[in-house]
């Protein structure tokens, strides 16, 4: 879970000169927050081993995860903007 994810998002935005979609935004969070990304995947390294041995919990790869983040931060960006 990304803490302050809003706030972060805006930055990420605020920082990319070309399109913003959801490609240029992933590298941008790479680029900006390298710790916070290396958080991601440590936690998601820790509840794959903590898993019992035949019980399946589907959990999303760190990649996949902030994508989905993004893409619905981008698209909520999307309709805030449409409604005004």
């Amino acid at each position: 879970m990304i803490e302050e994810k809003d706030a972060k998002f805006r930055k990420i935005a605020d920082t990319i000169k070309e399109n913003l979609n959801e490609i240029n935004m992933f590298g941008g969070f790479l680029k900006l927050y390298p710790d916070e990304w290396k958080q991601l995947k440590i936690n998601f390294s820790k509840f794959n081993r903590s898993k019992q041995f035949g019980k399946t919990i589907p959990l999303p790869k760190p990649e996949q995860s902030l994508k989905k983040e993004i893409r619905i931060w981008l698209k909520k960006q999307r309709n805030d903007k449409n409604s005004v």
